[in-house]
């Protein structure tokens, strides 16, 4: 156990005794609660937002896991059916193998296509003048506002008169008749990637900018007496050590946002796609909780969905602790 000062706090130094380990545990929790009493004003500080971070996220992530080995309904009292809404998804459920497959594809491109244009977009500016960065900072981050993004493409991809492709591709002589772009399963994957790509400057985005204003040119002055000759070296030895945190943030609200495009793929291509060729996890989810009301099967979907991506977001994690080295 930790040796511990006059004043009854941990030296750092590990000493073994012979002690019982009930007694040990017993010292540990003394010196823990007089510790807690000790900084309670603290404690009071961060009250609020740890109630509302377990009311609001840890509740629902709980009960939805509670859920997801019932039969629920909302009428009816929820009916325990063990692992058998897990059999139902990966052995009866074949939409959902399709949904699987569909949002895993979206992810990999998505996800790691946002992440890198964020990084080097945010590279690039970083390079410019004051006033030059901001305003195409602004330009670049605006489309991650837009509300209404799905509409304005909705309306470019429209297969009607008001469709503007369509009129600038007749007008131009490139096709002959209207091409129904977003209830064509040849064009609307495409299409979907496309979108998200264009708005995925967001958040992760201005974090990028944030670190990478908030690198000194004294360690670009350091690492040069070290032996870094080029930009390439200064971005991977210096750049993006010095910005793992923001790096880690930018990494899981990719991950969040490639496994949620389920709003996006709706609102261009409808709830279901044509041919459920764009179907994906969160649009089955939304199927069996506000259609069917089957809430224990949908329940599995979300902790399966949850899980999935703690997965990986403990693996890019891992994948950029070694940057640098």
């Amino acid at each position: 156990m930790a040796e511990k000062t006059k004043g009854g706090r941990p030296s750092g130094k590990i000493v073994y005794d012979n002690r019982p380990l009930k007694e040990r545990i017993r010292a540990d929790m003394k010196w823990t609660w007089r510790e807690i009493k000790r900084n309670r004003s603290k404690y009071l500080f961060i009250a609020p937002f740890c109630i509302l971070f377990f009311v609001f996220t840890v509740c629902p992530v709980l009960i939805s896991i509670f859920f997801s080995f019932t039969d629920f309904n909302m009428l009816e009292a929820p009916n325990f059916v063990g692992f058998h809404n897990y059999y139902r998804m990966f052995m009866q459920d074949d939409l959902f193998i399709k949904a699987l497959g569909n949002t895993i594809m979206f992810a990999m491109i998505t996800g790691p296509g946002g992440y890198i244009i964020s990084l080097v977009m945010a590279w690039f500016l970083n390079e410019l003048p004051r006033g030059l960065r901001v305003t195409l900072t602004v330009l670049l981050y605006a489309p991650s506002l837009a509300g209404g993004m799905t509409n304005i493409f909705k309306v470019f991809f429209n297969s009607d008169a008001q469709g503007y492709l369509n009129a600038w591709l007749l007008e131009w002589g490139v096709i002959t008749t209207r091409v129904k772009w977003l209830e064509n399963e040849n064009y609307v994957v495409p299409i979907i990637i496309g979108v998200v790509l264009w708005g995925s400057l967001g958040t992760s985005f201005l974090s990028f900018i944030g670190g990478l204003q908030g690198i000194g040119k004294e360690y670009y002055e350091a690492a040069a007496m070290d032996g870094i000759r080029n930009r390439w070296q200064e971005l991977w030895y210096v750049t993006l050590p010095l910005m793992k945190p923001q790096l880690l943030f930018g990494a899981v609200m990719s991950i969040t946002g490639a496994f949620n495009i389920g709003s996006v793929i709706s609102g261009l291509a409808g709830n279901p796609s044509v041919n459920y060729s764009a179907h994906t996890i969160m649009q089955h989810l939304e199927d069996y909780a506000t259609t069917r009301y089957e809430m224990g099967y949908s329940s599995a979907i979300a902790t399966l969905l949850f899980f999935l991506m703690l997965f990986l977001n403990q693996f890019i994690q891992k994948c950029i602790n070694k940057v640098g080295e």
